[in-house]
């Protein structure tokens, strides 16, 4: 779900070899209605040329404070922007940004720009880790500018390793976050161990067929996203998804079966300051599962005999509870339920928490084109404290925010 208003951002483009990837995060935000302004580098005109800025965003193009001076363009550009995106935020922009320099039409907007700034770094592993642009990060952040963590993977020639710029998506969807509310991704996790699944789970019947469910897996995948750039350290535990991409900075453990999730679940927990259970486990499974296809029959389908799956949000908190994992590891259930002749969403939801012994609950409605595959979702946050919080319909990148948010009171207890 994107921001409902027009808004004004602004895109930097820094000299590295990704520059051409900000292509796709120019069409992300002019194809949801914003007025996007680009403004390179000199070095980044080098990588991809005006000419291409300009036609996506639909503006001129210039990198000198000196060129259309009578509109003040180093001062109102940044004056006027509800968002700055900074991509690719190589090495040299990140500590000329923390310095405070005014050397180019970029780095000078930067310094009149009141509104969020979001970082999306890109070099080599080496300059990534270098203790001067770790200082330039942490300089940054305490500004209050969300830095991305980079994606790891291929790098320039044959290198590998962190420092690859983030999924185009991936820094759309933290922009749009910032466009919807500004405060949503303080740097307030760091040093936080946080465990998350996500997707659905996928019970075989045979080498072709599986039991499965409707999750996309979204609502999981944008919990990780915003936890890591709050600074969090987070294991991705995923089973089927329909995610385009991975959040960078995150540990993704791919599973298939609700075994394989519980499995992973509890070899991870002990270690985890926070665990939030995000994916749709199928309650069932099949007792026995075929080598070879199963093939129709003038007789009809055989009956598949099921036998239950392991609740595994009980048995996280049953695990607490026998000093198994950390007395004060803090434990997130999700309860995906419908409306029965026995009770609302909400009174199942209520039941479900009762029964699960977590410290939060996040209730959704789901059916009838509700959470499973959207791009937002609703329901109610309970906690062990008896309160209630109503979630409204907002984006799932917003209300993993606030999700999160709702973490602080319990971690702070720890």
């Amino acid at each position: 779900m994107t921001s409902p208003a027009r808004k004004r951002i602004l895109v930097g483009v820094g000299g590295g070899i990704a520059a051409y990837k900000v292509c796709s995060v120019l069409r992300h935000f002019t194809e949801s209605g914003h007025d996007v302004h680009v403004v390179p580098t000199p070095a980044a005109l080098k990588f991809v040329g005006a000419a291409t800025f300009e036609a996506l965003s639909g503006h001129p193009v210039s990198t000198s404070v000196f060129e259309n001076v009578d509109e003040v363009a180093h001062v109102r550009l940044g004056q006027e922007a509800d968002l700055v995106v900074i991509a690719p935020a190589t090495a040299d922009l990140l500590s000329r940004a923390a310095a405070g320099r005014a050397d180019d039409l970029l780095t000078a907007s930067l310094l009149t720009a009141r509104c969020p700034v979001l970082y999306a770094p890109a070099m080599h592993t080496e300059m990534w880790e270098h203790p001067a642009t770790q200082d330039n990060v942490a300089l940054l952040r305490r500004r209050g500018a969300t830095v991305m963590p980079p994606a790891s993977g291929r790098l320039t020639g044959r290198d590998s390793g962190a420092g690859r710029l983030p999924d185009p998506g991936e820094i759309g969807l933290l922009g749009d976050l910032l466009l919807d509310e500004p405060d949503a991704l303080p740097y307030d996790l760091a040093g936080v161990r946080i465990v998350i699944s996500a997707g659905g789970t996928r019970e075989p019947l045979d080498p072709v067929r599986y039991l499965g469910n409707h999750s996309s897996g979204k609502q999981g995948f944008a919990l990780a996203r915003a936890a890591a750039a709050r600074g969090a350290d987070v294991t991705l535990v995923a089973g089927s998804t329909s995610n385009a991409g991975d959040p960078a900075g995150v540990d993704i453990v791919p599973i298939s079966s609700a075994v394989e999730l519980a499995d992973e679940m509890t070899k991870r927990a002990a270690e985890a300051d926070v665990i939030i259970m995000a994916a749709a486990v199928a309650d069932f499974r099949p007792v026995a599962v075929s080598d070879a296809k199963i093939k129709k029959s003038s007789a009809g389908p055989a009956p598949i005999e099921l036998e239950t799956n392991p609740d595994i949000l009980a048995g996280l908190v049953q695990a607490r509870g026998r000093g198994e994992i950390g007395a004060d590891t803090v434990i997130v259930g999700f309860a995906a339920e419908t409306g029965d002749e026995n009770g609302g969403v909400l009174e199942h939801g209520r039941a479900k928490f009762a029964r699960k012994g977590c410290d939060l609950l996040v209730v959704n409605p789901v059916g009838s084109g509700k959470a499973f595959g959207t791009e937002d979702n609703t329901g109610w946050l309970l906690s062990a404290a008896g309160t209630e919080t109503a979630l409204p319909l907002t984006s799932k990148t917003l209300l993993a925010s606030r999700i999160l948010d709702s973490l602080a009171p319990l971690l702070s207890q720890r």
